[in-house]
């Protein structure tokens, strides 16, 4: 057996394989002789079938086994014993192949075109990323209050629509695709609001969107349920469609109002009410905060960090590792979203290796089963449950072949990754109000 590799340049490279009859021929010959064992023919008893009848009669799909099977063992054992970083698969020349004559050769030749992925650096130090600490302001705790007082007040639904009321209905653009089911706020409405005041079930509204609420993005936003920048983009007419008005008295502060916002007697005072309101809102703000912070420090390390991508071989690669479910249009269209993640994948691979992060099994089935907990609103499992929760976890990280399991420890690592980025970073502490940063992540 002979393999030699010829690389091109630095992402691009071609092994040539050469495999003489001894490389192949006692496997051949052992295979045969099992087939002989097995073999059940007419006019043979079991197990005495001659293995020259064998080898007429089944030989050449046991050399192309065999071939196929001592082939892609032995460009697998080269890659890994030289340390060639590739992308994917290697790409057989199917072209050379089909060319091959099973029936009188005894040498065979291969090439393999392959993808490398070349070494890079991976300057942490020089990379900085704003973060957000976030300030429950006013105007943000207020609406939580008035959202709060509606989903737990009594509720009506009146013939006809007065200025506190919202229409529940259809919002759908004239000259344009957007449509959406919504409730719309009548006292939000800043101009032509008398349109919205007599309304009833069945009523066909026709007005300008941007102009009913001045403009206001966040009015525009909270109604359509789109971004600020894409509420910016809806302009022109629309019609609203009303299925029907809802009228609710808001719920009065009191014990029974605060024993549904954070259960019994949790708080028991307006002032405990507002702290711990405030208090879950920043929590829940900086929990999306770290997630933005998360999302951004991947995407400045992807788009600051110098990685040669072999672009034709990735494509290539692509189409035949998707083969049915991906066209070759598809992955044109889309080549920079797959470049960006095999970058992000590269670059923590690096991470992991350089600073030998390992996640244990322990570590796999604990956050499997710290997840499976928590839907049961549950933080710890009970003696009594402790077996059958354990059960459950084994089960799950079981299931689709193991791939689970490796779902859970991919997840595991992505955070540990960037926890251990996060400290070499610079990370830019900025504070804002709730509002700041609901125009920061929707951008």
């Amino acid at each position: 057996m002979n393999i030699t590799l010829n690389q091109t340049d630095a992402t691009k490279a071609h092994l040539h394989v050469v495999l003489e009859e001894g490389d192949y021929a006692p496997k051949v010959d052992e295979k045969i002789k099992e087939y002989s064992k097995k073999a059940q023919i007419k006019g043979f008893r079991p197990g005495k079938v001659p293995p020259g009848m064998i080898r007429k009669m089944y030989g050449k799909g046991i050399l192309v086994e065999e071939i196929n099977s001592l082939l892609s063992k032995s460009v697998n054992d080269y890659i890994k014993q030289n340390d060639i970083k590739i992308l994917g698969e290697p790409l057989p020349d199917q072209t050379k192949q089909q060319s091959i004559d099973w029936d009188n050769q005894k040498e065979f030749a291969f090439d393999f075109e392959l993808g490398i992925l070349p070494d890079f650096n991976l300057n942490l130090e020089n990379i900085s990323v704003d973060g957000y600490k976030i300030e429950a302001d006013d105007d943000t705790i207020a609406q939580v209050y008035e959202h709060m007082q509606r989903q737990y007040g009594e509720t009506a639904n009146p013939e006809t629509s007065e200025a506190d009321d919202y229409l529940s209905g259809e919002l759908k653009q004239v000259d344009g695709e957007f449509s959406t089911t919504t409730l719309l706020p009548v006292n939000k409405v800043k101009k032509n609001q008398e349109q919205f005041v007599g309304a009833k079930a069945g009523d066909v509204l026709t007005f300008n969107l941007q102009e009913i609420f001045d403009n206001d993005a966040a009015a525009v936003s909270h109604v359509t349920g789109a971004t600020k920048q894409k509420a910016a983009e809806l302009t022109g007419d629309f019609t609203f469609t009303v299925d029907k008005i809802n009228r609710t008295a808001p719920a009065e502060f009191n014990q029974e109002f605060f024993d549904k916002i954070f259960g019994k007697d949790t708080v028991t005072t307006r002032e405990e009410f507002d702290a711990k309101v405030k208090e879950t809102l920043t929590e829940n703000y900086n929990t999306e905060a770290e997630k933005l912070l998360r999302n951004n420090i991947v995407e400045k390390l992807v788009n600051e960090t110098e990685i040669q991508i072999p672009e034709d071989f990735f494509k290539k690669w692509l189409l035949t590792a998707n083969e049915g479910k991906l066209t070759q249009e598809q992955i044109d269209q889309n080549i920079d979203k797959y470049k960006e993640e095999l970058k992000w994948s590269m670059i923590r691979n690096k991470v992991v290796e350089e600073n030998d992060i390992k996640i244990s099994n322990e570590e796999v089935v604990d956050s499997a089963k710290k997840k499976m907990l928590a839907q049961f609103g549950m933080a710890t499992a009970t003696e009594e449950m402790e077996e059958a929760i354990s059960g459950y976890v084994d089960s799950f990280l079981k299931q689709n072949n193991g791939r689970n399991f490796v779902n859970e420890y991919e997840a595991i690592l992505a955070d540990r990754v960037i926890d251990f980025i996060k400290d070499k970073i610079t990370v830019v502490e900025k504070s804002v109000t709730a509002e700041e940063f609901r125009d920061i992540a929707g951008e």
